[in-house]
């Protein structure tokens, strides 16, 4: 039996490189930034039973947490902003 903390942060990279690349964007290329948000998201998944993003901080209401559970509901708008979400995570390859 394996790490359940190791297969759960594998489980979310995977997720997160198929979503980016099915977007067009790709994960932020500064591999220490990209492992500790799947860390963050990791363990928010463990202890709270959601994907919550780890930049942002939960009020513990459940239906209004939904709008920070990754992708969270800004992600798109800050990429076209900034050409990354808040976490650095999701890049616009033209960003970079």
């Amino acid at each position: 039996m394996g790490d359940p903390v190791a297969e759960t942060e594998e489980e979310i990279r995977s997720w997160a490189l198929e979503y980016s690349r099915s977007h067009g964007w790709v994960l932020n290329p500064d591999e220490k930034q990209t492992n500790a948000v799947i860390k963050g998201l990791s363990r928010n998944s463990e202890k709270h039973g959601e994907r919550y993003c780890p930049c942002r901080i939960r009020s513990g209401d459940k239906e209004k947490d939904k709008a920070i559970i990754c992708p969270c509901v800004y992600h798109v708008h800050e990429l076209e902003q900034a050409g990354h979400c808040t976490c650095n995570f999701f890049y616009d390859p033209e960003y970079l």
